[in-house]
């Protein structure tokens, strides 16, 4: 395991950056590519992530761009703990592929919303704060039928539940800003939710 004190030296650079290439990978639109569906920015909302995804009838790429699209996000977290001894470049490379969904170089830095991608890194950086996570965005689900309101208490929530269980600092600065990148990106939902135009999954709203 190779040591990290140095944040600018060039293997943690290049970490960083191949961190920030997996997380672009725009899972969503090659999956509903490769299964037939077209191109998932053409339906919906636009959005490249699992929730638009499952608005073209095909459960199964939903569920296969979720995995995904978590998948490549604690993969970069675990790629960067494994490689390095060093919390703070461990957060660097899930922020790095938080901000790849975000704002992908393949698409023009237009990506998704990060849910999927933000539980995969969080789940491999601080599995605890990631179940309690989860748990709050079922609970959330199950009572409003709403996915991004549920996204948006869940990511929230994650940040005092990192602190009262006595999580690092880096990793406390990654659940942070996922979760301001997360409320920022669904700036448009929270209007809706607002004037309570968001729709509910299973209603016809």
């Amino acid at each position: 395991m190779a040591d990290a004190g140095d944040l600018t030296s060039l293997p943690s650079i290049t970490t960083v950056a191949l961190c920030y290439l997996l997380g672009s990978i725009p899972f969503g639109l090659i999956v509903t590519r490769l299964g037939g569906a077209g191109d998932v920015r053409s339906i919906g909302s636009g959005n490249i992530g699992a929730t638009n995804v499952l608005r073209t009838g095909r459960k199964e790429l939903a569920l296969a761009t979720l995995f995904l699209d978590a998948g490549k996000g604690a993969a970069a977290v675990l790629l960067a703990r494994q490689i390095f001894d060093n919390e703070a470049l461990t957060a660097l490379a899930g922020v790095a592929a938080f901000l790849g969904h975000l704002f992908p170089v393949w698409l023009g830095f237009k990506g998704g919303k990060g849910v999927a991608t933000f539980y995969g890194v969080l789940l491999a950086a601080a599995w605890p704060v990631g179940l309690i996570s989860a748990g709050i965005w079922i609970l959330v689900f199950a009572v409003s039928r709403i996915s991004s309101l549920s996204a948006l208490v869940a990511a929230a929530m994650a940040v005092p539940a990192a602190w009262l269980m006595g999580q690092s600092m880096p990793v406390l600065l990654l659940v942070v800003s996922m979760a301001a990148l997360i409320a920022i990106r669904h700036h448009e939902n929270i209007g809706r939710l607002i004037r309570g135009q968001e729709p509910r999954f299973g209603t016809g709203r």
